[in-house]
């Protein structure tokens, strides 16, 4: 399927990463790689668990409008925990439901011992649909 890549200046260049932070198809979806609590060089912002999870999705926000969408065009959330627990879910949680309410997109949690790099305690990327 043809699809067209970017990369949001208001977000870090992940092409040395290896990847890009969106993939838009020429029909309706729209693909959000993984965002996670990053500054505009790709450094984790803070070792708080409360505050990369809100730059995450702050940053998730930036992707969206890039595309032209907004957290309403999400179809499904993929969400990655380092050392999940009850604690962390709650503020995974409040964040989840300040953005979508009662009608939060479909969700997969999935509790890992690492991410990419080190500090980064928290994940999450996206699909949308136009």
């Amino acid at each position: 399927m043809p699809h067209t890549l970017s990369n949001p200046d208001e977000l870090h260049d992940p092409t040395g990463y290896g990847y890009s932070h969106v993939a838009a198809t020429t029909g309706d979806l729209v693909f959000v790689a993984g965002q996670y609590g990053s500054g505009p060089d790709g450094r984790v912002v803070s070792d708080d668990f409360a505050d990369q999870v809100a730059r995450s999705f702050a940053n998730l926000g930036v992707a969206l409008r890039a595309a032209g969408l907004d957290y309403r065009h999400v179809a499904r959330l993929g969400t990655y925990v380092v050392d999940h627990d009850a604690d962390r879910l709650a503020v995974l949680l409040e964040h989840v439901t300040r953005i979508w309410g009662d009608r939060p997109p479909a969700q997969t949690l999935l509790g890992v011992a690492t991410l990419a790099l080190p500090g980064m305690l928290f994940e999450v990327d996206a699909v949308a649909v136009r």
